[in-house]
C-alpha cells in the first residue's frame, strides 16, 4: 500500500471517529421532558442525497383528548 493510500485511510477513519463523537454528544433536537402531557412523535424519511423529510407531531397522553381530535368540530 502506498504512502498516500495510508493517509487516506487513516483520514477517513479520523473524520468518521470525529462524526461518531459529535453525533453523540449533541442534544436532542426535541427535548421529551419538554411538555409532560403529550407524546413528540418524529417522522424522519431521507431519500438518496439529500432528500427526505423530518416531521413532528405532538400527541395528547391522555385517551380522551387524542380522541376528541378525531371529532369534527361542528359535533361537539
Amino acid at each position: 500500500m502506498s504512502l498516500f493510500m495510508s493517509f487516506l485511510v487513516v483520514g477517513v477513519i479520523v473524520m468518521t471517529a470525529v462524526v461518531a463523537v459529535i453525533g453523540q454528544r449533541r442534544a436532542p433536537t426535541e427535548e421529551d421532558d419538554s411538555d409532560p402531557d403529550y407524546h413528540t412523535l418524529r417522522s424522519d424519511y431521507q431519500s438518496g442525497m439529500g432528500g427526505g423529510s423530518v416531521r413532528t407531531w405532538k400527541v395528547p397522553k391522555d385517551p380522551q383528548e387524542y380522541a376528541r381530535l378525531f371529532v369534527p368540530k361542528d359535533k361537539s
